[in-house]
């Protein structure tokens, strides 16, 4: 098999097992990395046909997809969220399309008709989307992929820098549990906060060359 998927995830028992099963259903390989889950992530995955990698503790979805990342030796990659709604196996098929044939070195999924809110998200800040395919060695060979909790941020300078052929691709009706939804309100209003805060402050130390 030429493509693993990589499925960083925390406390995601309750979604990570459809997730699987659509990657199982596209043929394809799945490694979950349990980032230090406190409940049934690890059994649940197990469960539906993925490969698992624990953390003994939280470390950040930067920390997991680079723990992940170092145990792959397929040439592509397919990253995956483990809270997605409404995916398919088309969709995985058009992200590692133009990789496969070598038209691009990623590509990035953007949600269309999945839900209002994802939807909106999604495409206001498309970059920081976690649904990607790529090779395996151009995302190993991103510098810093571990300086933050999220390693959207890192890829996308390591685009630019390097000078990889990119490109959105839509995937229509999938969308994503949102963090109010999982966590209640106020804590998942919170999580999202403290993810803005970061990235702002990545943002903040590259544009004064810190």
């Amino acid at each position: 098999m030429d493509t693993t998927v990589l499925i960083p995830a925390y406390n995601e028992e309750a979604h990570i097992a459809a997730v699987v099963a659509v990657a199982r259903e596209a043929g394809l390989p799945v490694l979950v990395v349990d980032d230090g889950s406190t409940d049934q992530t690890t059994q649940v995955a197990e469960r539906a046909g993925a490969q698992v990698l624990r953390l003994p503790e939280n470390r950040g979805k930067s920390s997991a997809l680079a723990y992940g990342l170092a145990q792959v030796q397929s040439p592509y990659l397919l990253l995956l969220d483990a809270d997605l709604t409404g995916l398919r196996p088309e969709h995985l098929q058009a992200l590692l399309e133009p990789v496969r044939s070598g038209r691009l070195d990623m590509a990035i999924g953007v949600f269309k008709a999945g839900g209002f809110m994802t939807d909106f998200g999604n495409r206001a800040t498309p970059f920081l989307s976690g649904q990607r395919a790529c090779t395996t060695a151009w995302l190993k060979s991103v510098p810093n992929l571990t300086a933050r909790r999220w390693p959207e941020p890192a890829i996308t300078d390591h685009l630019a820098r390097s000078q990889a052929r990119w490109a959105y691709v839509e995937l229509p009706g999938a969308g994503q549990i949102m963090k109010e939804q999982k966590r209640g309100f106020w804590r998942g209003l919170g999580l999202r906060l403290r993810m803005y805060a970061e990235l702002l402050k990545y943002r903040w130390g590259k544009k004064s060359g810190a």
